[in-house]
């Protein structure tokens, strides 16, 4: 599987947090998963995505088949299929979503953070999941979290999701604490993102000047 960009890490995570936190409302409308998705509080880093964005994103996701769009309503609605798609138990989806919604966090502040997907017994238990989440073998798609050098001065060590790519333990582990920090993986997932905004932008601009063209108007 390809890597994500952030907004599809994003889209992904939020459908696995409100298929347990509103499941009446699940599957999701783009309308409700464009709201999640831009959410102010449990969310890093904090996006201001558009509607066009989340539906450019959710659309990607479809083709990975990690997305499915829900019937039996006039509306389009999204729901996940991370645990079949993946191979995944119930315990590492919750862990997994929670890291694709909040970032890099401790074994302690996940169980405190997934806790509305998946009640952890204790920590350990955490740290069972994300182990074998992190030794994948390589016929599975190998590693979906890698654990992070630990920061001079922090008592634990913090784990990352790499659905979105290669994360430099050390540099991330070192800068993390700077309140302008973005990890390598989420800037090359912005420019991915960018560059498929700018063809999709370029497409447009070579449409509305074809039908000026055919119209006999000036494009400008």
């Amino acid at each position: 599987m390809r890597t994500l960009s952030l907004l599809e890490a994003r889209v992904l995570g939020v459908l696995v947090e409100k298929a347990v936190s509103v499941p009446d409302s699940y599957p999701l409308s783009l309308n409700a998963l464009l709201a999640g998705c831009n959410q102010k509080t449990a969310r890093s880093p904090v996006l201001n995505a558009s509607e066009a964005e989340v539906q450019v994103a959710a659309d990607g996701l479809k083709q990975l088949h990690l997305v499915s769009e829900g019937s039996g309503s006039r509306v389009t609605r999204y729901e996940h299929n991370m645990a079949r798609v993946l191979g995944l138990p119930s315990q590492s989806v919750a862990l997994l979503a929670t890291l694709l919604l909040r970032g890099a966090q401790t074994s302690a502040e996940l169980r405190t953070a997934s806790e509305r997907l998946h009640r952890f017994a204790d920590v350990s238990s955490v740290d069972a999941f994300l182990d074998e989440l992190a030794e994948r073998a390589e016929a599975k798609g190998g590693p979906l979290v890698v654990k992070l050098a630990r920061s001079p001065g922090s008592r634990e060590a913090r784990w990352a999701h790499l659905l979105c790519g290669p994360v430099d333990a050390l540099v991330f582990s070192a800068d993390a604490g700077r309140d302008d920090f973005v990890a390598t993986s989420e800037l090359a997932a912005l420019k991915a993102q960018q560059a498929a905004l700018q063809a999709e932008l370029a497409a447009l601009r070579s449409t509305v000047q074809r039908l000026c063209s055919e119209l006999g108007v000036s494009a400008a």
